[in-house]
């Protein structure tokens, strides 16, 4: 049976994007017959082996200041890689976990991938070029670098523009679990509207996501008077916690309830009738995807892997970045118009079950795993 050793900065319990991302991808890979086990840093009260869902987790230490717990997590991933003796290392963040990864390959010749999951300002790529040297770095890691996964066209363009050859950028999005986040019955909805608390006649919109500065949260609540008062039904979910949650807090009028950091956001997405996403800077938000493939109207800014996903006005509702009056003024178009937000559902959970299901993925990865295997071998 072939291995994958997965290499990333935090998994389990952590919960981000990119960790659910790969806790529910992993036994897809291991339904298509490979052995997946995880190397992440080590975080306070975690063991640093366990077995979870089959999966074994390695975590490795990382004390001191940021640049020598990443070296120290470079070097100590090093060593239990080669120890692992994986078939395929995928290296999930271009800075530390790609180091280790390259290290592995330089003593061993195993082959590696890279997962770029951001783009633009705070990607992977921008810091690179603000580091030190970090250019110079990119160009070594390049000759050793089987593929680079990108996860939107952004991140392409952006390997592009450091010619990163064609054929060395795959584009295999995150993935949904198509049937998991499904849309609700008028019953099934009705049902989890009572679990929650949340009022049967209220027009429920949702931000599901990390409460930090460029998710924009706060543009959010800023224009929420002017849409409470237009739409005084209405109630704004906010799902999640971050650095920015006492301040956003602080701003919260009527209408607004705080969830903090939940696990099953799917009874949410499927209470909902709206999904909102005013971030500045994302990857391939994959609340986002999950929300589309709920049948849920999403707004979002044109911003990262989100330009892939929606077509305006067709599939979804795009608005431009750090502009709170088409915000505004696109939420009042879309709680002002049923039958339109009934469209944009329907053709977002068309796209996803065309495109971004998971089985698609799992299926996308185990063709570039095996392609790898065997040219190594």
């Amino acid at each position: 049976m072939p291995s994958i050793a997965m290499v990333l900065q935090r998994y389990y319990p952590h919960i981000g994007g990119a960790e659910i991302q790969l806790q529910r991808l992993i036994p897809h890979l291991q339904a298509r017959g490979f052995n997946v086990s995880v190397v992440t840093r080590k975080e306070k009260g975690l063991k640093s082996f366990e077995v979870v869902d089959g999966v074994s987790i390695y975590r490795v230490p990382s004390p001191g200041p940021k640049l020598l717990a990443g070296a120290i997590f470079t070097l100590l991933a090093t060593r239990l890689l080669s120890r692992l003796r994986p078939n395929i290392i995928h290296a999930h963040e271009i800075l530390a976990p790609t180091s280790a990864a390259f290290l592995t390959k330089h003593f061993h010749g195993w082959p590696f991938i890279t997962t770029i999951h951001r783009g633009g300002v705070r990607g992977d790529i921008y810091k690179i070029k603000r580091r030190l040297f970090g250019l110079r770095r990119f160009k070594a890691l390049l000759q050793e670098v089987d593929a680079f996964i990108v996860i939107s066209r952004e991140i392409d363009d952006e390997l592009a523009e450091l010619n990163v050859p064609f054929e060395k950028r795959i584009f295999i999005p995150n993935g949904v679990d198509i049937e998991a986040f499904a849309p609700p019955s008028s019953d099934q909805k009705k049902q989890l509207r009572e679990q929650l608390s949340i009022p049967f006649h209220a027009t429920v919109i949702v931000y599901l996501g990390r409460l930090v500065a460029e998710k924009r949260v706060d543009h959010l609540l800023r224009i929420w008077p002017q849409i409470k008062t237009a739409f005084p039904e209405t109630l704004l979910l906010i799902i999640g916690t971050g650095s920015e949650e006492t301040l956003l807090q602080g701003l919260a009028g009527d209408g607004v309830r705080f969830t903090g950091q939940i696990r099953d956001s799917v009874r949410y997405l499927k209470a909902a009738d709206l999904y909102v996403s005013p971030s500045s800077t994302e990857g391939l938000s994959l609340s986002l995807l999950e929300a589309l493939s709920c049948g849920l109207p999403v707004l979002a800014t044109s911003v990262g892997g989100a330009r892939d996903v929606i077509q305006h006005n067709v599939n979804g509702y795009l608005i431009p970045p750090e502009d709170l009056s088409s915000l505004k003024n696109g939420l009042l178009t879309l709680l002002g118009d049923e039958a339109l937000r009934t469209k944009l559902g329907q053709g977002g959970r068309q796209r996803i079950i065309s495109d971004y299901s998971l089985d698609s993925v799992a299926d996308k990865l185990s063709d570039l795993y095996t392609g790898l295997i065997k040219a190594k071998n």
